[in-house]
């Protein structure tokens, strides 16, 4: 019952993380009929039932496929924890020494070799869960079950993106954490960063 609970949840986080993509998709512009005119019945969704993955978008997949973050690591990225990817993105401006960039270049490594795998796993299932609807096979169990390996693959994901930012506090200085902040524009963090975490 827990497993299941968790796996809805992470399921809904999964979910509000991915809207503004699907968002991006439809680009905010009224769906319009072959004649011009505006279809106001027309789905948001219209078009989507031509994906491979129905439930994935092809950049969802290849952001998938390359361990990047999407939107997963909100939480840390916008309290002050950094990601490693941006740290070594803004090294110069940063001033990181080579140990620094070293010990973040070895967290960004480890952190795509553990988030790969796990995204090449949500994109099966999602196939397979997929495949299922499409081949009018479901049932509530195998509904159950896809949905619950597939938040808690989501969950996997979303905490390994989260562990890799918390981890970033160990490598930079709280001085270089309100510098990050400043440079990717988080006014608010930047006054805020505390002298230990």
């Amino acid at each position: 019952m827990n497993l299941t609970r968790s796996a809805s949840f992470f399921a809904a986080l999964t979910i509000l993380a991915v809207q503004p993509a699907a968002a991006q998709e439809h680009g905010g512009v009224a769906m319009q009929s072959q004649a011009g005119a505006s279809a106001p019945n027309m789905s948001p969704y219209a078009g989507m039932e031509k994906r491979q993955v129905k439930a994935l978008s092809d950049q969802q997949i290849a952001d998938l496929q390359a361990g990047r973050g999407m939107g997963l690591s909100l939480a840390a990225e916008l309290n002050g924890y950094p990601g490693p990817l941006h740290v070594l993105e803004l090294a110069n401006s940063l001033q990181l020494s080579d140990m620094q960039r070293t010990r973040t270049k070895a967290l960004l490594e480890a952190m795509k070799a553990e988030t790969i795998p796990i995204g090449k796993r949500i994109i099966e299932e999602e196939t397979a869960f997929d495949r299922l609807f499409g081949e009018k096979r479901v049932t509530r169990a195998s509904l159950d079950a896809a949905t619950a390996r597939i938040g808690a693959a989501q969950g996997e994901l979303r905490a390994a993106h989260l562990r890799y930012h918390f981890a970033m506090i160990d490598v930079l200085s709280p001085a270089q954490v309100a510098r990050y902040a400043e440079l990717r524009g988080y006014l608010e963090i930047g006054n805020h960063v505390h002298g230990t975490y």
